[in-house]
Order: structure tokens, then sequence, then C-alpha cells
């Protein structure tokens, strides 16, 4: 496909968020002086690469309109079509962005709940897959030791870390690959899955652990840290 494609950015934010034990979504609670989002949204713009940030809302999301995002510019585009899952808010704004983006231009999927992503993490992943016709995902390498649990929660055997990663997000793939992928294969826990169903292999591109995903309470205080601790230099 054309070298030339353009960059996109679709953020599915439809979720509930129900492991942090709050009624509020958890892309909308308090982080750093901002929301969740906020924070993910903004680097994503700032990237002169990006040329527009696609945010999938659910169809009665109320929270999004009580929000400024004025600051962000003219790149936020809110798309009202979020699904059941993750997978199927993604799919579904590659279909209510079929007609603005081109099939070989490059979607990068991001969680809404990843606030601590950086501008390096953007610019590691668009150099290091750009020429990778079949995509990619920021990663870092498994560093602890992995027990699979038996059914009675015990121990049943330790799984060997060698050559195993933990996905990240954002996720990149051609626009056109990655709705097929999903039409076909809505099971999966993030896009990579459904891409590989298809017999892509990604390509994993090294990230860090502060990209982390905030799923618990804790992880808000772990994200706030980062983004206030985190020097323009990094």
């Amino acid at each position: 496909m054309n070298s030339q494609a353009a960059y996109f950015a679709l953020v599915p934010a439809a979720g509930s968020g129900a492991r942090m034990g709050s009624e509020r979504p958890k892309q909308y609670l308090p982080l750093a002086g901002q929301t969740v989002i906020y924070h993910a949204l903004s680097t994503l713009c700032a990237v002169p690469r990006i040329e527009r940030v696609f945010i999938v809302l659910s169809s009665d999301d109320v929270e999004w309109g009580r929000q400024d995002w004025s600051s962000l510019g003219a790149k936020l585009t809110p798309l009202f079509c979020g699904g059941a899952t993750r997978a199927e808010s993604v799919r579904n704004g590659l279909r209510a962005t079929a007609a603005q983006v081109r099939p070989q231009d490059w979607m990068l999927v991001h969680d809404a709940a990843r606030p601590c992503l950086a501008p390096w993490h953007v610019d590691a992943l668009i150099d290091g897959v750009a020429d990778h016709d079949d995509g990619g995902i920021l990663a870092v390498p498994v560093t602890d030791t992995l027990k699979r649990a038996d059914e009675l929660g015990r121990i049943g055997v330790t799984v060997s870390r060698d050559s195993l990663w933990q996905a990240q997000t954002p996720q990149m793939f051609r626009h056109a690959y990655l709705r097929r992928a999903l039409e076909s294969h809505a099971n999966v826990t993030d896009e990579a899955g459904a891409m590989e169903a298809l017999g892509f292999h990604p390509k994993l591109v090294a990230a860090d652990a502060t990209n982390l995903k905030v799923t618990y309470p804790l992880d808000l205080l772990l994200a706030g840290w980062i983004l206030t601790h985190r020097g323009d230099e990094t």
C-alpha cells in the first residue's frame, strides 16, 4: 500500500470501568488536574503526524458534553457509536470513519485508560511500524515470573517468560485491514488479536512501564505520580 499513508488515532471510550468501583466511568475520573482521558487525548492531538483523533463514545454519554475540550484543538472528533465491548467500539469507529480515512491510512488505537502516553511512545510506534505492512503495537518484555493457577487457586505450573511481552497501546494498523479483522473476529481483547486471527504478524515495538493502564484505584495514584514527576527532558 501507499507508503505516504496518513496517521489517525482512534480512542474507544464507551466502557464503564466497573473495576474502579466508581459510578462515574473511569475515563472521566479526576487525574492530575484533568480527567483520565484528557491526558491521552492531549498527547495524541499534539503529535504533528496525527491528522485527527477520533474518540468513540457511547450513545448515552452525558459526561463528554460537561467537559471543556477546546484546549485540544480542532483535531479532536467525538463519535457517539460505542458498542458493548472494546472490539465493537473500535469496529463501529472504523465504520464511522470510512468516509474520512483512506483504506491504506494508519489507525493508532489507544486505550482511554492509558493517560500516561507520551509523545515519544507515539513517535516510536510510528517510526517502528510505518514500513511494516502487518502493523504493530507498543509492548514491554515480561520481567516477572509467571504462574498459572490450578482449579484450587494453587500454583499449577511456572510459565517461562522467555519471548513474552505485555501488550500496550496504541496499536497501529491500516484502516482497511483492521476493519476486516474486527468484522470477522469480534471476540478479542485487543486489535492485534484480531489481526493475528487473519494471519498477520504485528511488530512489537518496545515501550516502557510508564504507559500503564488505569484499572484499579491504586493505578490512579501511580498515574498521577508519573504525570506529575515526568520531566519534559525524559
